[in-house]
């Protein structure tokens, strides 16, 4: 499922766009490089804006897929949420840079 669309600049190694949600909410994002250099630091701090501000609720990182094709890995979380996102910002030939989500179908439900 599409949640978002972004685009990418090169020169700020940025990704910019909108998620949107079935709840109504919908939020504009950067994907802003992170200044964090550890191993397993995200690549990405994901921040979105506010009337008090910027405010990070989420993060990514650059993974490679079998075939070769470069996404981000991305994890978004906030209190209103019951568990954290996870998501992937891929490139589409036809609709260029979409968040994607699926819910995670690995548990039972009654």
């Amino acid at each position: 499922m599409i949640i978002g669309n972004f685009t990418y600049t090169k020169a700020q190694d940025t990704y910019t766009g909108e998620i949107a949600t079935l709840s109504g909410s919908t939020r504009k994002v950067a994907f802003k490089p992170s200044e964090t250099k550890a191993d397993k630091a995200p690549h990405y701090r994901v921040i979105g804006s506010s009337k008090a501000g910027d405010i990070e609720f989420g993060a990514a990182w650059k993974k490679r897929t079998d075939e070769g094709r470069e996404y981000l890995s991305v994890k978004l979380d906030d209190p209103a949420l019951a568990t954290p996102i996870n998501c992937a910002l891929v490139t589409s030939a036809q609709e260029g840079l979409l968040l994607v989500w699926s819910r995670d179908r690995s548990k039972k439900t009654d």
